[in-house]
């Protein structure tokens, strides 16, 4: 299993060639509909729902394809 995220975790993923960033919203646990699709998680295998900082848009990830954000400053 991926790491272990919390609401309000700032985290990264690539998405369409790239890597974007965002925060997380939720975590999920069980079967559900989010982001615009069918979600099928539980307490051994959860994904969570991100938040892009650019698009403002909601996304949802497996832990493994997430990973914290590290900031350029």
């Amino acid at each position: 299993m991926g790491e272990t995220f919390r609401k309000g975790d700032e985290v990264e993923w690539s998405s369409h060639g790239s890597t974007t960033h965002g925060k997380v919203e939720e975590k999920i646990t069980s079967d559900t509909e989010a982001a615009g699709r069918k979600v099928k998680a539980s307490k051994d295998d959860p994904q969570y729902r991100v938040r892009s900082a650019k698009s403002g848009r909601d996304a949802v990830h497996k832990p493994s394809a997430l990973r914290r954000h590290q900031d350029d400053d």
